[in-house]
């Protein structure tokens, strides 16, 4: 059985989070915080800022001003912490092939290869297609294999950026599956999408950006029943925010 590591990265705390590119402001000023726990889902229109705060949680970008802190500490490496993007690129090698690159990154002992990849390829849906080619996989079963990469490194946290963005609707399925099999097994997911059905199926709680700025966040009860800011309103209502 795969197990996380201990989320010691947890809670990630944004304060006053700022991060511009030029005259240009992607996030202007945010305070958030994700807590250990139900999956957190970040929605919001195109370019309010969702992938850009995913990377900077996970440490890839610097802020421009204010703090990030995970678990309390103001700098901390990403072992514990695994992201996968909207178009995962895949090795030029089989789905076991793949995996195994994580695991050596990982650190994982080779004697142990075998049977982890075994596990991985179980949980994400691919058991018996290790030796395909991974870019010969459909984009469903990419998006399933850049899953199994990235829990190749036991993460605590585990962030994906619009998983499901391309898929249809039984690839997009087996996905939010295993994101249930994931959080089930202790993992915090923290995962975007503009999909409010999405949203509503998978969140604990629920965080709308807008222009880079947080309208909202709260649990997904609360969020989807009780929105307290206007914006939230048009946007659950299916409105364009501009």
């Amino acid at each position: 059985m795969i197990m996380r590591a201990p989320a010691t990265d947890l809670p990630i705390m944004f304060t006053d989070a700022a991060i511009r590119a030029g005259e240009v402001t992607i996030l202007g000023g945010l305070t958030l915080t994700i807590a250990a726990g139900t999956p957190t889902v970040l929605i919001g229109p195109n370019g309010s800022g969702k992938t850009t705060l995913l990377r900077a949680a996970m440490g890839l970008i610097p802020l421009t001003r204010g703090r990030i802190s995970w678990g309390g500490r103001d700098s901390a490496t990403a072992a514990h912490r695994a992201i996968v993007f909207q178009r995962p690129v895949m090795l030029r090698r089989s789905a076991a092939g793949n995996i195994a690159y994580a695991l050596a990154a990982a650190g994982v002992p080779r004697a142990q290869y075998q049977s982890r990849i075994n596990e991985l390829l179980t949980l994400v849906g691919l058991a018996g297609m290790g030796e395909r080619p991974a870019r010969r996989l459909s984009g469903g079963e990419q998006q399933r294999l850049a899953l199994a990469r990235a829990l190749a490194r036991d993460p605590a946290v585990l962030f994906l950026d619009e998983p499901t963005a391309s898929l249809d609707p039984a690839a997009t399925k087996a996905i939010e599956d295993i994101v249930r099999a994931v959080s089930a097994r202790g993992v915090k997911v923290v995962m975007s999408t503009h999909d409010l059905g999405q949203a509503k199926r998978l969140a604990g709680d629920v965080a709308l950006l807008h222009r880079g700025r947080l309208i909202e966040q709260g649990t997904a009860d609360q969020f989807f029943s009780e929105p307290k800011t206007d914006e939230t309103k048009k946007f659950i209502a299916g409105e364009l925010l501009v």
